[in-house]
């Protein structure tokens, strides 16, 4: 299951924000999917990431983004481990280049899931 949303975060890494990142860990934790990607940052990224505006700037963006694509993501998470998707947690940290997320499920997945 960890292996499935790991694979489903790159996908949708790709397809919204135009790249994948250069690691992604995904974790079950009773009712929680935590998922850690690494190198997310594109190369224009990086380079608005030098001043302090443009890292507020990316996060924005970023921020933006991922509300696009939040019910995609949701339902995505939900079809793999077969349980609801409660809400949707975020955050980047520029200086790092790294993404976490945490999905907060209707019940937990740990001892077996679907």
């Amino acid at each position: 299951m960890e292996s499935a949303i790991r694979n489903a975060i790159i996908k949708f890494e790709q397809e919204f924000m135009g790249r994948g990142p250069d690691d992604v860990r995904a974790s079950i934790v009773r009712d929680l999917v935590v998922v850690r990607l690494k190198g997310v940052l594109t190369p224009a990224e990086r380079q608005l990431a030098k001043t302090a505006e443009g890292v507020d700037m990316v996060k924005r963006l970023r921020q933006n983004l991922i509300a696009q694509g939040r019910d995609k993501l949701s339902e995505q998470v939900s079809e793999i481990t077969g349980a609801k998707v409660l809400g949707v947690f975020t955050d980047i940290d520029v200086q790092l280049g790294e993404r976490v997320f945490v999905f907060t499920m209707d019940r937990e997945l740990q001892n077996g899931g679907r």
